[in-house]
């Protein structure tokens, strides 16, 4: 590729909340942006539907006008499943059909239910961009897994997130005995088990509180506390930004994540960052960075019996806290370091024939797979 291509990038909106979002705010904090040739284009955002299209629709020209300009570029595609990524194919699409380089990279932790419920056409259009991308980006080793298995042609690579540990994380036995639960108000992300779990976990616990930072279905979620009897027991933050999340993980005893589907969950990995003990699920790339007694405590999911032991354990002895707080922390120092994950990003866009400003490339594109 010649020495002025640029790389255009497709994203969220920077105050889009979610893992994707974070995700690209996180390479931007380290600067990535500076470093490299990057043409933004956000092509996510919360909000009304019209809001959404007005932005999809302003990214379709935004697309063609860096496309236009650059002539040469590599395309790094960040997409999650379900609607949005119908909604991002076709940008995918039209970087093959010019012949240009694409880096996928999956968020979210729904690709096996969602390559699951799609009809056989659109099983076969996500192996097919999966086998054309020059590289698919995966979280987790398990999801890198997963892509393999769908389609074997795919170079699938994991790219862990970056996370930053706080300069100081002291966990002790003042700590209030506070559950916080970060994510969307679901199901798929197990916030009825955990409140059946701590249903049961509260006569043994004096001061028992659930503190739930997210969007959703909040009225059912009260519904369900109510019916269980604890929902004097039960706040709701809403959404609550970078600053918020900090203050948060600050005063809680334990991060609960109790998911049936991730793929490297930022909220984790920012609790156990933060010297926070965890009790998750091993499901997806959490089961490569929780190891069970050492660095969290885990349960299957759905199975609140265990879960409730595990939160009891946590919340009845600081000691255990303290001790899965700090395994935790250095488990994410080791190996989410940002000049590490930063490297390896960097090792992506060279082998897609990409160089960083004021570097020189050999003008090949050997490493890039183009489409046949």
């Amino acid at each position: 590729m010649e020495h002025n291509a640029r790389l255009i990038m497709l994203g969220a909106a920077a105050e889009t909340r979610g893992s994707l979002a974070a995700v690209i705010e996180s390479w931007r904090a380290l600067g990535l942006f500076r470093r490299w040739p990057v043409d933004y284009v956000p092509l996510r955002r919360d909000g009304a539907l019209k809001d959404k299209a007005e932005l999809a629709a302003r990214a379709i020209g935004r697309f063609a006008a860096a496309a236009w300009r650059a002539r040469r570029f590599a395309l790094h595609l960040h997409t999650a499943p379900d609607a949005g990524f119908w909604r991002d194919a076709p940008f995918m699409l039209a970087a093959l059909v010019l012949r240009r380089p694409v880096i996928l990279q999956l968020h979210s932790g729904g690709w096996t239910r969602f390559y699951e419920e799609a009809g056989s056409p659109a099983r076969a259009l996500l192996r097919g961009l999966f086998a054309r991308a020059a590289c698919v980006v995966a979280p987790s080793e398990a999801q890198r897994s997963w892509v393999r298995g769908v389609c074997r042609e795919a170079r699938a690579l994991c790219l862990p997130p970056a996370i930053t540990c706080p300069a100081t994380a002291a966990y002790d036995a003042v700590r209030p005995r506070v559950v916080l639960f970060l994510g969307r108000l679901e199901a798929r992300k197990g916030l009825y088990d955990l409140l059946q779990a701590l249903a049961a976990v509260r006569p043994a616990v004096p001061g028992l509180r659930l503190v739930c930072a997210g969007e959703g279905d909040r009225a059912a979620v009260t519904a369900y506390a109510e019916r269980l009897g604890i929902a004097d027991a039960v706040k709701f933050t809403g959404w609550v930004g970078p600053s918020g999340k900090r203050a948060l993980l600050e005063t809680a005893a334990v991060l609960a994540l109790p998911s049936y589907a991730e793929g490297m969950p930022m909220s984790l990995l920012e609790a156990m960052a933060a010297g926070v003990p965890v009790v998750a699920t091993p499901v997806g790339g959490v089961a490569e960075v929780v190891v069970d007694g050492v660095s969290g405590l885990l349960a299957a999911p759905g199975d609140t019996a265990t879960l409730a032991r595990q939160l009891r354990a946590v919340l009845t002895d600081p000691a255990l806290g303290a001790r899965l707080g700090a395994a935790g922390r250095e488990s994410v120092r080791l190996r989410f370091a940002p000049e590490r994950a930063l490297a390896r990003l960097e090792e992506i866009y060279r082998d897609a024939g990409l160089a960083a400003n004021g570097e020189a490339t050999t003008g090949d594109n050997s490493g890039a797979r183009q489409p046949a």
